[in-house]
């Protein structure tokens, strides 16, 4: 007896475990039990896109039919959560305004070189489209300033998304009104209920793709600024730590590391210093960190 159709399509025990494993192993992101269902519906997409007849076919192709290196790119896309919003964690953002900003310009930053900032888990672009937004503002009202932004994300697919930089206007309504104005373009066809963000803008943030597993990243160092949020909490803690150490390593000293609310440094050893609301600096001179207490 043939089985019902919505068994075909279900991934097996152990196949969802091959998928699970690769994932954690590849990107530091754990998958549990509970994520099944979830990482079903995602690989039907990819099934369907491959003309294959199941799941199972699925896991075949990419674990034992040497599918794996064409396929691996786009099992991450598929599986990987990427939830992001405009001036998401505001009170980020209104320090880099108050404080971090006109504490490197004082020390010629901005003018004797860009002020430098990466958004290492960009996701589709609306993150490193805020800082610059920021940043772009701060240089209209500093005559002679100027800044860098950099974006990176494990997913080519939002960061083909973030490229594109075509938001809904339901996805921009947290960006203020006077900025809308500067920074976004209403789509001509007035159906669509789209904008884009203005090439001007565009050309101030670099894409790029960018695993924080990785053990060296191809990044600038002495970077003034560094957001990596909400992307460490689907990380264990040995884990935490070595992704913390990493992206340190390429702020200059006093540089700044924004996390998510919920992320914590407790008991890690990094060489940042807490300032509070999930902003750390990097300490000037201290060589072997000491755990947060």
């Amino acid at each position: 007896m043939p089985e019902p159709a919505d068994r075909v399509d279900l991934l097996k025990q152990d196949d969802f475990e091959r998928v699970a494993h690769f994932i954690e192993t590849t990107t530091g992101i754990k998958v549990p039990d509970g994520k099944k269902t979830m990482v079903e519906g995602r690989l039907r997409r990819r099934v369907r896109a491959l003309g294959l007849k199941d799941m199972a076919e699925y896991c075949r192709l990419v674990f034992e039919e040497g599918g794996f290196d064409e396929e691996s790119t786009h099992l991450i896309d598929a599986v990987t959560t990427n939830k992001t919003d405009f001036f998401r964690e505001p009170s980020h953002f209104a320090f880099l305004t108050n404080s971090v900003l006109p504490e490197a310009a004082r020390h010629g930053i901005g003018y004797e070189r860009p002020f430098k900032i990466w958004s290492a888990a960009s996701s589709i672009g609306a993150e490193p489209y805020t800082i610059a937004m920021v940043l772009a503002d701060y240089a209209m009202l500093h005559q002679g300033w100027n800044y860098q932004v950099m974006a990176s994300d494990i997913s080519t697919k939002v960061l083909a998304h973030g490229v594109r930089a075509i938001y809904t206007e339901e996805e921009i309504e947290p960006v203020p009104p006077e900025m809308r104005k500067r920074y976004l373009l209403k789509s001509k066809d007035r159906k669509k209920s789209q904008v884009r963000i203005r090439p001007e803008l565009r050309q101030m943030v670099s894409f790029f793709r960018l695993n924080v597993m990785d053990t060296t990243y191809p990044v600038d160092h002495g970077l003034d600024a560094i957001f990596c949020r909400n992307l460490l909490i689907y990380f264990d803690n040995e884990t935490q730590e070595a992704v913390v150490n990493r992206l340190s390593r390429h702020l200059r000293p006093g540089g700044y590391l924004f996390l998510g609310h919920t992320e914590s440094m407790a008991n890690k050893a990094v060489p940042l210093t807490w300032l509070g609301d999930a902003v750390f600096q990097r300490s000037s001179h201290e060589k072997n960190p000491r755990p947060h207490r």
